[in-house]
């Protein structure tokens, strides 16, 4: 499906095994990139923020969709002398129906590509998202969470209906993809929207 962002007409699919390899480096950067970004955790974790397994693991969950997102006006290949290569998504995310509450789902592993942000793109995926998951699985209300020292991040939410519940959630360090925390004073603010 296509949806227009400004500068922008995206293209939405279910993400697939066969996009590991170029959503990796997109969430990789978006997360612990050398760009200044939103997202960017590099002053905290020395972890992967995701790795080939455990983003197998999400694609192939049958109540998660991870959404692979391109530009629909831009080609998808780029064509060489010697191969056609896909060219990398501008974002990707995860939503995940909750298992214990038939109206919520949680929204998460959200990158945009850090040259693209701040443009219009995380605003439209976000939209998409709320609106395929109460298509697709009748969700009315929509979870996120999101680290406490991140107030920058905490407000973009907020200005797009997201509040805060008033949970904290702690941290999970000995989950994190085999890495370490920076800090130890780690956890996350819940955010919910009704949709």
């Amino acid at each position: 499906m296509t949806v227009p962002a400004p500068g922008h007409t995206l293209s939405f699919r279910p993400a697939t095994p066969a996009d590991i390899p170029a959503l990796l480096p997109l969430i990789r950067s978006a997360y612990r990139g050398a760009f200044p970004s939103s997202s960017a955790e590099a002053d905290i974790f020395a972890a992967k923020r995701a790795t080939e397994a455990t983003l197998l693991t999400k694609i192939a969950a049958p109540d998660v969709v991870v959404l692979h997102v391109t530009d629909a006006v831009s080609p998808s290949f780029a064509v060489t002398a010697a191969e056609v290569v896909p060219l990398p998504p501008l974002s990707c995310c995860e939503i995940a129906r909750s298992t214990g509450d038939a109206g919520l789902a949680h929204f998460g592993l959200f990158a945009v590509d850090p040259a693209r942000q701040a443009g219009g793109v995380g605003g439209a995926v976000l939209r998409y998202a709320e609106e395929l998951a109460r298509r697709e699985w009748s969700i009315r209300r929509m979870e996120m969470t999101v680290l406490w020292m991140r107030a920058g991040l905490i407000a973009y939410y907020e200005r797009r209906g997201y509040r805060r519940t008033g949970e904290r959630r702690e941290f999970p360090y000995a989950e994190f993809y085999g890495g370490e925390g920076l800090r130890d004073d780690l956890w996350f603010v819940v955010l919910e929207k009704e949709l």
